[in-house]
């Protein structure tokens, strides 16, 4: 049975939120329009609502899965019983801040994964829209996984959800181009410029600064890139939809692999297909990020 939950903790951290995302996102078209940084497009900002709204709907669905996992790892595995202390908090949010971490290098590094979460990338623009580009199908692909040790450690499932919706509304803001850097903070938060990075798809950004709140963990982990003057992010993913019907953003990684799976040759393909890095084939005939950063680094030698 979790420990009470205190009377300041909120039930929903995100929805408490959405009237602030809809000011900020009204406040950054006005600041772009009148200063020219950073750029929106109707279309591509409405299928963004889009997926946000219909994410949240695939939550209500689905979000039973992760919630009977937290609370059955937690009631019979626990091996702490951690309470709301000050000490349990910030532990609790080092340790959530950490799963994040896990959780988002997973899913660019393992194509299961990057099924759900190309949809957050998927758009070409870079605003404060882009950030309620979520995916359908991210609990239905065990996404949470990373959050269980969690619950194993005795980290009340109510403790842990909070901070991640901390997270989620710490995310929403750094999505804007109309933000440059922010001196000493830069070494230690997740900010507009290491998250531009994130999002962007030039092969000397690709797969880098993973984090949630902490830019520490990319730091710590080798995976941070910072972003350079001469070299502007390009957004979106290798190969860009070119489509902003929502169901086709949702779904379109799912139904590649599935065609893969279809037309492997052979039972370890499968494997491959599933849990290999974005873009493996058995011959090597496409682009993965690991190629791309390759030739890239080798035209630079070669330039040099």
């Amino acid at each position: 049975m979790q420990p009470e939950v205190p009377p300041w903790v909120p039930d929903d951290v995100v929805t408490l939120a959405v009237p602030a995302f809809i000011v900020l996102v009204i406040l950054e078209m006005l600041v772009v329009r009148l200063f020219r940084r950073g750029a929106y497009d109707a279309k591509d900002s409405a299928a963004s609502l889009l997926m946000g709204f219909g994410s949240t709907i695939a939550g209500v669905l689905t979000g039973g899965l992760y919630v009977v996992s937290a609370f059955w790892v937690y009631d019979n595995h626990r091996v702490f019983d951690i309470g709301w202390t000050w000490w349990g908090l910030l532990l609790c949010f080092l340790a959530e801040d950490f799963a994040y971490y896990v959780f988002h290098r997973i899913s660019h590094e393992r194509r299961i994964w990057w099924a759900s979460h190309v949809v957050h990338h998927s758009s070409q623009h870079y605003n404060l829209s882009t950030a309620l580009r979520q995916t359908w199908t991210g609990n239905l692909a065990l996404s949470f996984i990373t959050k269980l040790p969690l619950f194993w450690l005795g980290f009340p499932p109510a403790m842990v959800f909070f901070f991640t919706g901390v997270s989620l509304v710490y995310q929403f803001w750094i999505h804007t181009e109309t933000i440059g850097r922010m001196g000493p903070l830069e070494w230690v938060l997740n900010t507009p410029s290491h998250h531009r990075v994130h999002h962007a798809t030039n092969p000397r950004y690709l797969d880098a600064n993973y984090a949630g709140v902490l830019i520490i963990w990319d730091r710590i982990f080798n995976t941070f890139v910072p972003e350079t003057e001469e070299e502007k992010p390009r957004y979106g993913i290798v190969a860009n939809l070119g489509t902003f019907n929502p169901l086709r953003i949702a779904l379109h990684e799912w139904i590649a692999i599935a065609r893969d799976l279809r037309d492997a040759q052979k039972p370890w393909h499968w494997v491959g297909y599933l849990f290999g890095p974005p873009g493996w084939t058995p011959d090597g005939s496409r682009d993965t990020s690991q190629s791309l950063k390759a030739k890239w680094k080798a035209d630079q030698v070669a330039a040099e």
